[in-house]
């Protein structure tokens, strides 16, 4: 019996005042560079999806969140160069006022409306935005195929 398969997890925070969301815009990362995305991560080992979210929001944003406050909208399998599971959750209350911390990675941190969103947004990260306003938890992305009429 070979090793057992492990994915990489990630968080993605949709931070969200009334009906916009808070995008950055990728720099100088080397993935995906001028396309804009949420605050998101990796969770580290033995940390929850709530902790990671909450870490996230105050490593990039400059945020506090309270973990009550974190509520999971989506999970989505995604392959791509590699295998990974990316939670999605809804934060609309937090302490402070989002600033961008990271300006060697991020180069905008700004609102947007979720019904106009940019052109450039990355495309599963865009999909998983769709499928929160649509009421859809579970979704996959890229070379699987189709899993309930979703490629």
């Amino acid at each position: 019996m070979g090793e057992r398969f492990h994915a990489p997890l990630a968080v993605h925070v949709f931070l969200r005042e009334e009906e916009r969301v808070m995008l950055l815009r990728r720099y100088n990362t080397g993935y995906e560079d001028g396309n804009y995305s949420v605050i998101a991560g990796h969770l580290d080992g033995g940390e929850s999806v709530v902790a990671a979210a909450v870490r996230e929001a105050e490593e990039e944003a400059g945020i506090r969140i309270r973990p009550e406050d974190v509520r999971v909208v989506g999970i989505m399998h995604r392959r791509e160069d590699d295998e990974r599971i990316d939670f999605f959750v809804e934060v609309r209350q937090w302490e402070g006022l989002p600033v961008n911390q990271e300006p060697h990675k991020c180069d905008e941190l700004a609102w947007y409306a979720v019904d106009k969103l940019p052109v450039n947004v990355i495309p599963y990260v865009r999909r998983a935005l769709d499928n929160a306003r649509n009421g859809i938890y579970f979704d996959t992305y890229g070379t699987f195929g189709f899993v309930n009429g979703r490629a």
